[in-house]
C-alpha cells in the first residue's frame, strides 16, 4: 500500500511540530478567532459543540465533529476530516501541535495538503513565537 494510503481512511496526511511555548498558550492561539483564521479560513472563534456547522472564507463547509478542550478537536471540512491536537512537549514550556486530514482524494490532494499544512504550521510557529 502506498504512504499516506489507508484500507479505512484513504488518504491521509499530517504533519507536527514542537513549539517552544506552553500547551495552554498553544491551544488557546489554536482555537481563538486569529488561529482559526490561520488554519481553517473562518472568521470567529472555533464552535466547540458536536454537530455545530461552520463555514469557511472559501465556501467549503464542516462540522465539529469532537471538541476536547486544550486537547483536540475534529471537524469535517468538505469531504475530509481535519484533527488539531496539542500534547505536551519533551520538556516544561513545549508542546507538540499536530495537523492531520483525512478521507482525501487522491495521493496528488495528499501532496497538495502536507505542502498547505507545512505552511499553516510555519506561520503558526511565526506567531507564537
Amino acid at each position: 500500500m502506498p504512504t499516506g494510503l489507508t484500507q479505512d481512511a484513504g488518504w491521509e496526511i499530517g504533519v507536527s511540530r514542537t513549539i517552544q511555548q506552553p500547551l495552554r498558550a498553544v491551544w488557546d492561539f489554536i482555537t481563538g478567532p486569529e488561529g482559526v483564521a490561520l488554519w481553517l479560513g473562518i472568521d470567529g472563534p472555533l464552535p466547540t459543540e458536536k454537530g455545530v456547522p461552520y463555514r469557511t472564507a472559501d465556501g467549503t463547509e464542516g462540522e465539529i465533529r469532537s471538541y476536547r478542550p486544550v486537547d483536540r478537536v475534529r471537524l469535517t471540512h468538505g469531504t475530509s476530516t481535519i484533527q488539531v491536537a496539542v500534547s505536551p512537549g519533551s520538556s516544561e514550556g513545549r508542546a507538540v501541535l499536530r495537523f492531520h486530514q483525512e478521507r482525501l482524494a487522491s495521493a496528488e490532494e495528499r501532496e497538495e495538503r502536507r505542502t498547505h499544512w507545512k505552511g499553516v504550521m510555519d506561520r503558526v510557529v511565526t506567531e507564537l513565537t
